[in-house]
């Protein structure tokens, strides 16, 4: 007789905390947010920087060359040429070998430009440089005033301190190009084939002097006069990727007399959509104490765009500092980095 179908009901199994599974996780040591001091870190300088490797070097010696890369801690913090770092690893330089870079002093200037001047977004090219030399040639490419106040904005908002470097100048006469910036009191230096170096070197002995200037002005030719083994010195300061420097990319060359150059690639425009008017006036101590004065939304540019600007009370040679840098605010406005 067959037998009765509630005989094969299964009865619901019933479970307890001895069948849970508690899959272990990838690493036994427990996440912090406490972060490593590295009081074993030692100073360097950033002399070049290529897809994610930074070349530095010891305590600013050329001849202790460490090719790095960013800590994990450092998240996406930026790291330019002639940042101030400090670093942990294998110091010994030797080939295929790898520090970190665990610190980032703060800057004492920075040199930066936009894209153009409705780019929002800045690009630090170079820090903690002392000086700016802008090169500008005096023919074939005829010299551009415009590009020329637009680094002088760059140069006294960012803490540095402007040098005019004119090249070619067997091909033209320079009087006239450099009384546009004379009431700025900007030092000038020829840097032509026939010149002498003699005082550019003074100039630039012992500091960290940043050169820029527009493709085929000759900058990479003075910067081969001043380093003589400029291409050799690219290979032992960076070590990163193959040693050559680009037109993309900066790089701090050591001078034979003491200090670096700093050799960045060839500009197209100067964009500066980062810096304001009052920024400007702001980097002349005897133009920032009249500007207090100004009314709100002040552009410094006088009549009739400001017919109350507190300029325009100054007189002798505050006077004629303040149309000096009317210039320099107008050539920002207008975008006039071409001519």
């Amino acid at each position: 007789m067959p037998r009765d179908r509630r005989d094969h009901v299964l009865t619901p199994r019933r479970y307890d905390e001895s069948d849970v599974r508690i899959r272990p996780g990838k690493s036994s040591r427990p996440r912090t947010k406490t972060r490593p001091e590295h009081a074993d870190a030692e100073s360097a300088m950033v002399v070049a920087v290529d897809r994610g490797r930074w070349g530095c070097v010891l305590g600013g010696d050329p001849n202790r060359p460490v090719v790095t890369m960013r800590a994990r801690e450092l998240g996406r913090t930026p790291i330019v040429v002639g940042d101030d770092v400090d670093i942990v690893g294998d110091l010994t330089g030797k080939v295929d070998t790898l520090a970190r870079i665990v610190r980032v002093a703060e800057r004492r200037t920075v040199l930066r430009r936009t894209a153009d001047d409705t780019d929002p977004f800045e690009r630090v090219v170079v820090a903690n440089a002392e000086q700016l030399l802008i090169v500008a040639a005096l023919a074939d490419p005829p010299p551009r005033t415009g590009f020329v106040e637009r680094a002088l904005v760059a140069a006294y908002v960012g803490g540095l301190s402007p040098i005019l470097c004119l090249t070619k100048s067997d091909l033209a006469d320079p009087t006239d190009f450099t009384a546009s910036f004379a009431d700025l009191d900007v030092p000038v230096v020829l840097a032509g084939q026939s010149e002498d170096l003699t005082e550019l070197t003074a100039t630039l002995r012992g500091k960290l002097t940043a050169l820029i200037g527009h493709s085929g002005v000759g900058k990479s030719t003075l910067v081969n006069r001043l380093v003589p083994d400029a291409h050799r010195a690219v290979g032992v300061v960076s070590g990163v990727g193959k040693g050559r420097h680009t037109s993309t990319q900066s790089v701090a060359l050591p001078l034979p007399s003491g200090g670096w150059v700093v050799d960045t690639p060839g500009i197209r425009s100067f964009g500066l959509a980062h810096i304001s008017p009052h920024d400007v006036v702001a980097a002349f101590s005897d133009l920032a104490d009249a500007i207090e004065e100004c009314s709100r939304g002040c552009t410094h540019l006088g009549p009739p765009a400001d017919p109350e600007c507190a300029l325009d009370d100054l007189t002798g040679d505050a006077a004629r500092r303040v149309r000096a840098v009317r210039g320099l605010l107008e050539a920002v406005r207008t975008n006039d980095a071409w001519q």
